[in-house]
């Protein structure tokens, strides 16, 4: 039998934690593929929180800390994972959430507010249809955002975002930051910060690090941490080929 702290473990445990936020109205088919796809890279790198991973958290704690108006976007995949500790890193750096869905409805965005409010979120943007704002240069449902929310933010963190948000969110004078396993993908070469783990591991220790935080400042690369990440995913290949 296989410990339930080891990483084949835990990412079973993901995986149904994923079914059955889809089974639940939270997640769309396109997410599972899209976590799929994650669990490839994470495989890759060796299932853990790397170096440049943890300096990448580091920098996005900073970040957070320091912003005037940080956000958290909020997707399926997201809140089937992880939404008590979103609500929980939202109250550490004071961050506003919002429900932001590329494959999205009405009802699969209440079942999403749902359980971010039973885990303690009392104000979740991104409902009222009379709040919407549009960021431009984009085609997909995703660029209608609250006014209050994303709109306004001057710090987005945007776990699992997709290439295109990234870049007009970027041009729109917002810094962003992700979470990515594919350090090729465009998200991660267009965001800020890019944390490179898998979003459950990282967004415990994002909040771990926000909690500790001096505010002192750090000098980040996102290309060059992407470049780092690039390199530990070839290690192990070269490793796990010795041995196949």
């Amino acid at each position: 039998m296989v410990p339930s702290s080891h990483p084949r473990a835990v990412s079973l445990l993901i995986r149904e934690k994923l079914v059955s936020g889809f089974d639940s109205g939270l997640v769309a088919k396109e997410g599972l593929i899209a976590h799929g796809r994650g669990e490839t890279f994470d495989y890759l790198l060796g299932e853990k929180t790397t170096k440049n991973a943890k300096k990448a958290i580091k920098a996005a704690s900073l970040a957070l800390i320091l912003a005037k108006k940080p956000v958290i976007s909020v997707n399926g995949n997201i809140a089937a994972l992880c939404a008590k500790e979103i609500v929980q890193l939202a109250k550490i750096v004071g961050a506003k959430i919002e429900v932001n869905l590329f494959y999205g409805d009405k009802k699969r965005k209440q079942n999403i507010a749902k359980l971010l409010r039973k885990n303690g979120a009392k104000e979740i943007l991104g409902l009222d249809p009379r709040s919407s704002r549009r960021i431009s240069g984009l085609d997909s449902p995703r660029r209608v955002v609250d006014k209050d929310g994303i709109y306004a933010a001057d710090v987005v963190l945007v776990p699992l975002e997709d290439g295109n948000r990234t870049l007009a969110l970027a041009r729109a004078g917002k810094k962003v930051i992700t979470f990515d396993l594919n350090p090729l993908s465009r998200t991660a070469q267009t965001a800020d910060i890019t944390i490179v783990d898998n979003v459950v591991r990282g967004l415990r220790e994002l909040i771990k690090e926000c909690k500790n935080s001096k505010n002192q400042k750090i000098q980040f690369d996102n290309k060059k941490n992407l470049s780092e990440a690039i390199i530990e995913i070839r290690k192990n290949l070269a490793r796990r080929a010795r041995y196949a």
